[in-house]
């Protein structure tokens, strides 16, 4: 492997990361690990012994914390004795519903306070909900684990929420999707802060796909029926139990006694979806579902889910899946 000297000068980037009681140890330990490969190849490339990059792992009161993989991690320090630091790393939660009391108060005041004076944020996972918490992300873009997209939205209407996306950065605030997306977020700071040379070869040598930008391929539609509007709650289940068969969204809603304008306007609200998007949601998930399990053809699926345009069920289905049918069976299919 030829590894070229870079011609630009380089400063060693330090990463506090914050690990809490019930986070998840991955986003940490797993970007740790990362980040110590590619001071190996660093060092290879600069021939010296000066790391790229350094990291710590702090907590809030300084002692011992219990993953929820049942992991103990041991900090370097506590936060309040962070005085100076590049990037605070924020894991992901495995509660992130849970993010009261005293406790949280001070680590999102400390936050705050980092990121007032100067240092960069970062969240892997579900850890943008404590992000969101501190109020920092307030008309900034930002991604999460898409599985709570909808909490996410409700619990923090202000934040550009941008679920599609694997990794969003916005004015010095970093934050990566579902689960292994930390990887993601890794591999960009090995870029940014190294070269793109030095990431691909990190992400050749820990089989990782790099220049990921999206994790829709990944999303399995969260069909929100935790909702309390009874109405809208037998349309939904209509529509999962007649899919395949055309359906009139006006006709539903007169059969429902409201009219199309108020039945749209009701389904949004307890949905957060219009009732055409909806039905087309399902049609794309049954479709991913049959090109995942069965060995039937594009055009049969289509046929399946209630579509006769064949072309334009495609379209659709790129358009929430970032992939083509076939893309999608290659790389999902367990037939």
């Amino acid at each position: 492997m030829t590894l070229n000297m870079p011609k630009r000068t380089f400063a060693m980037i330090h990463f506090t990361f914050l690990a809490e009681n019930d986070c998840l140890s991955s986003g940490i330990t797993g970007t740790i690990d990362a980040f110590s490969v590619a001071n190996l190849y660093w060092q290879a490339i600069m021939k010296n012994t000066t790391p790229l990059f350094t990291t710590e792992i702090v907590t809030p009161d300084g002692k011992m914390v219990k993953t929820n993989g049942g992991i103990m991690i041991m900090p370097d320090r506590a936060m309040a004795d962070i005085t100076e630091t590049d990037l605070v790393v924020i894991p992901g939660l495995f509660k992130p519903f849970d993010i009261q009391g005293k406790r949280f108060a001070q680590i999102s005041e400390w936050i705050t306070s980092h990121y007032d004076s100067g240092t960069r944020l970062a969240s892997t996972c579900t850890g943008t909900f404590l992000l969101g918490r501190t109020g920092l992300l307030d008309g900034k873009i930002a991604t999460t684990n898409w599985q709570y997209a909808a909490l996410f939205k409700k619990s923090f209407p202000l934040v550009d929420l941008r679920i599609n996306r694997i990794f969003t950065e916005d004015s010095g605030i970093y934050c990566a999707g579902a689960a292994t997306a930390f990887m993601d977020l890794c591999l960009y700071f090995i870029k940014k802060y190294g070269t793109s040379e030095l990431a691909k070869n990190c992400a050749k040598s820990m089989l990782v796909d790099h220049d990921r930008e999206e994790q829709t391929p990944y999303m399995v539609q969260d069909f929100w029926k935790n909702h309390s509007d009874e109405i809208v709650l037998n349309s939904q289940l209509y529509m999962e139990d007649n899919f395949s068969k055309k359906i009139s969204i006006n006709s539903l809603s007169q059969d429902l006694g409201l009219s199309p304008r108020h039945f749209k306007r009701r389904f949004k609200k307890a949905t957060g979806e219009n009732p055409l998007s909806y039905l087309q949601l399902l049609r794309v998930e049954q479709a991913k579902k049959q090109l995942e399990t069965t060995q039937k053809s594009f055009n049969e699926i289509t046929w399946d889910v209630g579509y006769e345009d064949i072309n334009s069920f495609r379209k659709l289905f790129r358009k929430h899946t970032g992939m083509s049918p076939k893309e999608y069976r290659k790389r999902f299919s367990w037939s």
